[in-house]
């Protein structure tokens, strides 16, 4: 049988240039804001089957303000950064340019003491895998943009360089179909207004 896994990004919890690796904020204004003007086409995704989150505040506030109530998955929690943990990507440089080169040209390597991007790809594709396939399950996932790249990556077989070259705007959702082993991407929404 086939899986249908929807992801939601988590709404922000901090301007783009303030987000910080493994930000634990809660969401902000602009946040619940975005929440409020999505809510109309999120909502009808709390029919799936199945609902689940990041252990974040942010995501799972974004699952709860959508009536989803979703249950708390430690295998969608974001990329553990190690030391990095708290700095932006731009304080990160700034202490260690050399590492952070590192990390982002080498996706099997972690200088900061954490997760590299590798493991990260392949325990977010390992939770996916593991879904239960009995009867068609529509399930609806909220987590952190990282999250959802690292699900695409993975569901998509592509090069975990690929990584960088995917933008997750808050509160995007994106569809995986199939079962373990054998993802599909699919998109959907509305047509846009010219």
């Amino acid at each position: 049988m086939q899986l249908r896994v929807t992801f939601v990004a988590a709404a922000r919890s901090s301007p783009l240039l303030a987000e910080r690796f493994g930000d634990d904020r809660p969401l902000d204004q602009e946040g619940w804001d975005e929440v409020q003007r999505a809510a109309p086409l999120l909502l009808p995704l709390a029919a799936a089957e199945l609902r689940y989150c990041s252990p974040t505040p942010r995501s799972r506030a974004t699952g709860d303000a959508l009536g989803y109530t979703p249950l708390v998955q430690l295998a969608l929690r974001d990329c553990d950064m190690g030391r990095w943990q708290g700095f932006t990507l731009g304080e990160a440089m700034a202490r260690e340019p050399g590492a952070v080169d590192a990390w982002l040209a080498d996706p099997g390597s972690a200088p900061h003491g954490g997760e590299s991007l590798l493991a990260f790809i392949q325990r977010v594709g390992g939770w996916l895998d593991t879904r239960p396939t009995d009867g068609g399950v529509k399930i609806v996932a909220v987590a952190e943009p990282a999250v959802v790249r690292a699900a695409l990556v993975y569901a998509l077989k592509a090069p975990p360089s690929t990584y960088w070259n995917i933008d997750v705007r808050p509160l995007s959702t994106v569809t995986l179909m199939g079962r373990a082993g054998r993802w599909n991407l699919r998109l959907e929404g509305q047509p846009s207004r010219v």
